[in-house]
């Protein structure tokens, strides 16, 4: 029981934080729906990245290997689906009427996502895995978000000539994002057996990195709470 609720309890907290900083609260029953869409997503992402995984021992090992593991077994299939999940079911609904709710409804599949897969690899490594996973991995999920509902806000409320570039912006970043950050991990961990110096400036990357990510989504959350406050005076 411990470890089940020490991997549902990250993805909560995450929900109530992003829930609590909206101006003008969303109806539950969206927010279950975007959050049971991302659990859907989850299904959604294994139909593109099956297909793929059959290529996977085409690619060299090492770097090559890694990269491929990164974006095209993890980071597209995981973000499309996040992505489509959003399209279907929130981007035309009513209730996404504010900059603000497009990250939050984001987050919220991202959460529906992030907690299925949490329980898992938490009820199969631990909670070593559990604590690793509270600070990494489910806020990671959080954060490629943020962006994600960042630009489907823009394309929504913003329409004109930069209405699909701000689309495609809302799956390209996650993306990129994404992959980024698993290439790092897993690059770290394919080589730090082999040559261990790789893993000390590897870390350092990836902290870097991690606190880029962290500097981007809360300067997206606070301009888009900015414009709601300005348009509700």
């Amino acid at each position: 029981m411990t470890l089940l609720l020490s991997s549902i309890a990250p993805a909560l907290l995450i929900m109530y934080l992003i829930y609590r900083h909206d101006l003008a609260k969303e109806p539950l029953r969206m927010l279950v729906i975007a959050f049971f869409g991302g659990v859907v997503s989850i299904f959604v992402s294994l139909l593109f990245s099956q297909p793929l995984s059959a290529f996977e021992t085409a690619m060299p090992s090492g770097f090559f290997a890694e990269f491929y593991r990164a974006f095209f077994i993890a980071a597209i299939p995981e973000e499309l689906a996040k992505w489509l999940v959003f399209w279907v079911i929130i981007q035309r609904a009513k209730d996404f009427d504010q900059y603000y709710d497009g990250i939050l409804y984001a987050i919220f599949i991202s959460m529906g996502f992030a907690l299925v897969e949490n329980i898992l690899y938490v009820m199969n490594g631990g909670m070593s895995v559990a604590i690793m996973r509270a600070i990494l991995a489910v806020p990671g999920h959080m954060l490629f978000a943020v962006p994600m509902g960042y630009y489907l806000s823009l394309s929504k409320f913003e329409q004109g000539a930069t209405a699909s570039q701000h689309r495609a912006y809302s799956l390209l970043i996650p993306v990129l994002l994404h992959g980024t950050y698993d290439f790092i991990l897993m690059y770290m961990g394919a080589k730090g057996k082999s040559f261990p110096l790789l893993v000390l400036p590897l870390l350092i990357a990836f902290v870097i990195f991690d606190i880029y990510m962290w500097r981007l989504g809360l300067r997206k959350l606070r301009e888009m709470r900015n414009r709601d406050s300005q348009n509700l005076k």
